[in-house]
């Protein structure tokens, strides 16, 4: 069976404040650690309304500190954003206070625009993204005479990954053999072609000896496949509001919201957004077995985008008992 683990933006949702979306991301994490997901991920953003996990390492921590058994960490921290030894020591500090659970996904692009980074006193440079990666990973191995060490960090093993939604990191990640995370919960026009290129190009490492490829995917799972497509509006329209810079926090699910955009962007929407399942349990575990079977993901990782937190609660447990349907299918045949 392959690892099935969760992406969480933390979402602040229309009527409902950071502080609420933070409790509901530890409870989340509590539930998803008894229904067998393997990994929770924070992800970094700044500056955006609907999302609350901008203090990635601050929340991975609380969620750690109130799960047990579950892997936890970041997906990714957007290096751009910080100096490589912050990052070090940071993540140091996580393995110290949680040994053998904390994971460090790395990305090059900012989580915000221009005047954000520069907000952060981090003018982005993406172009030095693969130096960074470097340097931030010799504060973990802290080879004999550094002069600066990560403390805590130094002799620490904490798993880098690499992120990307383009060939870029796919080919980062095969030349450093580290695992790759592909964004094609959001970017999936290249996810075919970055797969193939990492697989192909790996290079066993240390780190890791055999090529591993997870893949984001869009999941709303409901008790009707009607119940599930009026959740994942919210999540529709917040990209909507994304593209049209009318940023807020997560809408209320919106059962007519697709059918009245303009055509162009119904297209953006479902070009944007195809590798989505969505709808009752057996609608989604066929298009989850098609889509691994496509794909030979080693590992998915779950976005669910859902305004109501009950309801959220339940697409994970319905998703998650699909993929040990899924698993038992498989040991059958």
């Amino acid at each position: 069976m392959i690892p099935y683990s969760i992406l969480d933006l933390s979402p602040i949702v229309e009527g409902g404040d950071a502080a609420q979306a933070l409790r509901n991301t530890v409870d989340l994490a509590q539930h998803a650690e008894r229904w067998g997901y393997f990994r929770y991920w924070l992800a970094e953003h700044h500056n955006i309304p609907a999302v609350a996990s901008a203090a990635t390492a601050v929340v991975i921590g609380a969620v750690a500190g109130h799960t047990s058994t579950i892997r936890v960490g970041a997906g990714g921290i957007m290096l751009p954003n910080h100096a490589p030894l912050v990052i070090a020591e940071q993540f140091g500090t996580l393995e110290c206070l949680f040994p053998g659970r904390i994971d460090l996904a790395l990305g090059r692009a900012p989580g915000s625009d221009q005047i954000t980074a520069r907000a952060l006193r981090r003018p982005t440079n993406a172009d030095t993204f693969p130096q960074d990666v470097l340097e931030l990973m010799t504060y973990f191995e802290a080879p004999p005479g550094r002069h600066v060490r990560a403390i805590p960090g130094a002799g620490l093993k904490v798993p880098i990954w690499i992120l990307g939604s383009s060939l870029y990191g796919a080919q980062m990640a095969a030349e450093l053999g580290l695992p790759y995370g592909f964004a094609s919960h959001f970017a999936p026009a290249l996810m075919m072609d970055a797969i193939a290129l990492y697989r192909q190009r790996f290079r066993a490492s240390e780190c890791l000896q055999h090529p591993h490829v997870m893949l984001g995917v869009n999941v709303v799972v409901g008790e009707t496949d009607e119940e599930a497509r009026r959740l994942f509006t919210s999540h529709q329209q917040a990209f909507v509001n994304l593209r049209r810079g009318t940023l807020g926090r997560l809408p209320p699910p919106n059962a007519r919201f697709i059918d009245e955009l303009p055509p162009q962007e119904k297209w953006e929407v479902e070009q944007t957004m195809s590798v989505s399942m969505i709808g009752s349990v057996g609608s989604v575990l066929t298009a989850l077995e098609e889509f691994i079977g496509r794909t030979q993901a080693d590992e998915l990782i779950v976005v669910s985008q859902i305004y109501d937190h009950a309801a959220r609660l339940r697409s994970y447990e319905l998703t998650a008992s699909a993929l040990q349907t899924l698993h038992q299918k498989v040991v059958q045949a």
